[in-house]
């Protein structure tokens, strides 16, 4: 239901947010997603696909910079039987998989030239030919896309296709990064702490709760929800989460350079290089599945995804 998705929030940023997605929610255009990551793109689409007409039919999120290139065209579009080694039955792809609903093109600024000329063909024909097939099948989707990066520069750089953009970009929607709604975190950090309680929810003592309130957030939401899941990890109190608890990395200072690193400093690299190399460990012993590599750190998929992601890891 819709109401299980929502941007918390009471600031005239979000709120101006909610107000769009309201009106997209009852368009069926094009709808392009501008943010910073962990800005809430994703939970965005979701919620212009369920307010609307489509809100009973797939929503299919794709992110556009995972999927390896040579697999992009059967990942899209299908494939049939025999179309190559390995296609032993005929399989729908992202289009197929969204017909009568809402195809979420995640990181769109990374697909390759040649699969965005095939985008824009399926798109302008709402038509798409499974490989190794003869025949196309009519679809009907509606394509909402987003990216972090600057859409139009990488157009001007002649990376991104012009005619593709002005596809995408019919309506654009502006997600705030979290620095724009600093009045926000103390009640978006409660309804994450709910959401990590298995009881009673833990509480930020005044000086944790005045440290996130200067903290700068580059990573936006996602980063407070991985904060917060740390800080509850490492709290000695359960119910009371400190400052030290939720180990922020200060910004940098000019005569931060004059000090050596050592192998234990600056913490947070420390904690980054420990948690890659158990993150690279157990992708290893379990063969580059992720879902199994989560499950032997004893994680959820999704906070893996964010850690790999927010480190790097392919």
């Amino acid at each position: 239901a819709a109401s299980s998705y929502q941007l918390l929030g009471e600031s005239s940023a979000i709120m101006t947010v909610r107000s769009m997605i309201d009106r997209l929610s009852r368009s069926q255009a094009p709808v392009f997603i501008t943010g910073e990551s962990g800005s809430g793109k994703e939970l965005a689409a979701r919620m212009i696909h369920l307010g609307g007409p489509r809100g009973e039919q797939p929503f299919v999120p794709v992110n556009c910079g995972a999927i390896p290139e040579n697999l992009m065209e059967s990942e899209f579009f299908g494939y049939r039987k025999g179309a190559f080694t390995g296609a032993e039955g005929d399989r729908d792809g992202f289009f197929q998989a969204s017909n009568g609903g809402t195809l979420f093109l995640d990181e769109v600024a990374d697909l390759p030239l040649p699969m965005q000329v095939k985008l824009l063909r399926a798109i302008q024909e709402k038509k798409v030919r499974k490989v190794g097939a003869t025949a196309e099948d009519p679809v009907d989707v509606r394509i909402i896309s987003a990216t972090h990066k600057k859409l139009p520069a990488l157009v001007d750089a002649g990376e991104f296709r012009q005619d593709l953009f002005y596809r995408l970009h019919v309506i654009e929607l502006a997600m705030p990064s979290l620095r724009e709604m600093r009045e926000d975190i103390p009640s978006i950090a409660d309804a994450i702490l709910k959401k990590l309680a298995r009881g009673v929810p833990a509480k930020l003592d005044g000086e944790a709760a005045a440290a996130l309130a200067a903290y700068p957030f580059p990573g936006n939401v996602r980063e407070l929800e991985n904060i917060l899941e740390r800080g509850l990890s490492l709290a000695a109190d359960p119910l009371r989460i400190t400052a030290d608890d939720l180990h922020l990395t200060p910004p940098p200072e000019e005569g931060d350079a004059t000090v050596p690193a050592g192998d234990k400093w600056p913490l947070q690299d420390y904690l980054d290089r420990v948690e890659r190399s158990a993150i690279n460990e157990a992708l290893e012993k379990t063969r580059y599945n992720r879902t199994a590599a989560a499950k032997l750190l004893g994680i959820t998929f999704r906070a893996m995804r964010y850690r790999m992601e927010r480190l790097g890891i392919k």
